[in-house]
């Protein structure tokens, strides 16, 4: 038995792929071998991430798509098959956040997160999963987070998405593991982002605490739970959630 990850031929779409997180499970999939597809909604840094995607084994193309408008998205979703004839993983990546206590909290926070992180996972996962039925067989990841586990003060919209798209994993697992389709989450702690660099040392060292590992993730930590859960070595996985959060939530 092999045990090397090879994703020759395979089609794989990562909403929001180009930074981040995303960037690195972009990378993750081109260095397995497979064909990269980034849909997202900014051009520009599509732009900046092909710089560094460029050199790395397989090939990649961008398609503009705002995954909270659930009416573009079949057109979109439809013209990738066109052109690849099929997607064989998604990964639900993109997402946003507007931190802010709950009494302070808008309508437009609220709303704006739970349509991206959210209903953007149901738009576009509703939209590939055709596919994936008629092929009977796919791989979809939804990139999820702790906080979806475990709450977090000032962030009641994004704990919510992101406790929901937990829920939906396990609800679309049951639905479709008879077509042969594998369908999980993996959930981040703290990652070494651009985001979590804006933060202040005692911040940092507060947080360090809690986590048994004592240091943040990086982005290549979850890239490679993402290519383990789409390739073959997880065939016998569905309706899961791989913690990728150096141990500071534990089921």
């Amino acid at each position: 038995m092999a045990y090397s990850i090879d994703l020759s031929g395979k089609v794989a779409v990562v909403t929001g792929g180009y930074n981040g997180i995303g960037l690195a499970i972009t990378k993750a999939l081109l260095g397995a071998g497979a064909r990269a597809i980034i849909a997202g909604k900014s051009y520009d840094k599509f732009i900046e991430a092909a710089k560094e995607l460029a050199g790395l084994s397989g090939n990649f193309d961008f398609y503009e798509l705002d995954i909270k408008n659930g009416k573009n998205i079949p057109e979109t979703i439809g013209k990738i098959i066109k052109k690849e004839s099929k997607i064989d993983i998604l990964v639900n990546n993109a997402g946003i956040t507007k931190d802010s206590i709950l009494l302070r909290m808008t309508d437009d926070d609220w709303l704006d997160v739970i349509n991206v992180n959210l209903n953007g996972l149901f738009y576009v996962t509703k939209s590939i999963l055709k596919y994936m039925v008629r092929a009977k067989s796919g791989k979809i990841v939804n990139i999820s987070s702790v906080v979806g586990e475990t709450g977090n003060a000032g962030q009641a919209n994004y704990a919510s998405a992101k406790a929901g798209m937990i829920a939906f994993t396990k609800s679309a697992a049951k639905e479709y593991a008879s077509r042969n389709i594998c369908i999980n989450a993996v959930a981040p702690g703290f990652i070494a982002t651009a985001m979590t660099e804006k933060l202040n040392e005692n911040i940092i060292s507060g947080i360090k605490e809690g986590i048994p590992l004592n240091r943040f993730g990086s982005p290549d930590d979850v890239a490679l739970a993402v290519l383990f859960l789409s390739s073959g070595m997880s065939d016998y996985i569905t309706g899961t959630v791989i913690d990728v959060n150096g141990g500071m939530f534990m089921r």
